[in-house]
């Protein structure tokens, strides 16, 4: 029913979990993929820590959050196994409307893959948070510690108001055949709600440009941005993930392991409201840290210090009481 490959020691080890026939989404329908694909990091043995991101993210999580994930980082690679896994399976799923409760439940079949009952601790961040938040509501017994970083158990009228439009626009380029153009002007678009107006007063002038339509210093910023995003993914993945998150709703009360909330007064797509309103209604808190920023969405990219404490605070238990030689 599922295999695992060869441990490249460095970079971790792939996980494949077969998505059973049987499999269908909250939706009613089937994933074209016939698996699901993880990656594991860190020494056999040690605690498991599920560390899921944006929806750009995916299971090589060294790269999509090397300041974290990482030997000797807030989620540390010598000490800890960590395990990331692919939000959608399959690059290309025209048309899926897939949850984030889905999205946990996929998480399970790479869990029963590694014959892992309970994970020790999950560190969501944006979307990955949804995740996370979906986990602990759906399987109670399976969790231990839950970190949800600039995510909250609903998805934001405002923000989805934005999405809206990036999916409208990707859905308009591909069928006009011009796809990559498409996910570079929706990626430009949303690098306007990953970051703030103080960032940018601050990083561009307002230079004008030789003429009228031609690029303005803080345009040249997010054309970049958005050409190199081009061909990170199909609209098709981009609108069925994006859809997700605006499907997201998490009765908090049903959030039951301890608890770690971390939002940020700048963050424009999850609302700092929202986050203490999660804190709030949560039945076992830990912690709520609310934390100004310049980077809004993007600050669990950007904050590392912050997050580094944060993260250091919640994990460092789970490994307080192993034995020294667990990294040999």
């Amino acid at each position: 029913m599922a295999s695992i490959d060869t441990p490249e020691q460095a970079a971790g080890r792939d996980i494949h979990a077969v998505i059973p026939d049987d499999f269908r989404l909250e939706s009613g329908q089937r994933l074209t993929a016939t698996e699901v694909v993880g990656r594991l990091f860190g020494p056999d043995h040690a605690p498991l820590v599920v560390v899921a991101g944006g929806i750009s993210s995916g299971r090589f999580a060294t790269q999509w959050w090397p300041s974290v994930v990482k030997t000797g980082g807030p989620i540390d690679l010598s000490r800890l196994r960590v395990l990331a896994f692919d939000l959608l399976p399959g690059r290309d799923a025209p048309g899926v409307t897939i949850t984030t409760t889905d999205q946990a439940r996929l998480l399970t079949l790479l869990l029963d893959t590694l014959g892992e009952r309970r994970i020790d601790a999950f560190v969501g961040a944006s979307y990955g948070g949804c995740i996370g938040l979906a986990f602990a509501a759906l399987f109670p017994g399976r969790i231990g510690e839950l970190a949800v970083i600039s995510a909250a158990h609903r998805a934001h009228p405002a923000a989805t108001a934005v999405r809206g439009v990036q999916r409208r626009l990707l859905a308009f380029a591909r069928d006009c055949g011009r796809e990559a153009e498409g996910i570079a002007l929706a990626r430009q678009l949303a690098m306007t709600t990953y970051r703030t107006a103080d960032e940018f007063d601050l990083r561009f002038s307002q230079t004008p440009p030789p003429a009228a339509g031609d690029a303005w210093p803080v345009c040249d910023y997010l054309i970049a941005r958005g050409s190199a995003y081009a061909g990170a993914t199909s609209a098709d993945r981009w609108i069925s993930l994006s859809d997700s998150l605006d499907r997201h709703s998490i009765d908090p009360r049903a959030v039951r392991c301890p608890l770690t909330v971390v939002g940020f007064s700048s963050d424009t797509l999850v609302p700092i409201a929202d986050s203490r309103e999660l804190a709030a209604g949560a039945p076992n808190l830990r912690r709520l840290i609310e934390a100004p920023s310049i980077f809004g969405h993007d600050a669990f990219l950007k904050e590392r210090e912050l997050i580094g404490r944060v993260l250091h605070d919640v994990l460092n238990p789970l490994t307080a009481l192993q034995p020294s030689e667990i990294a040999a």
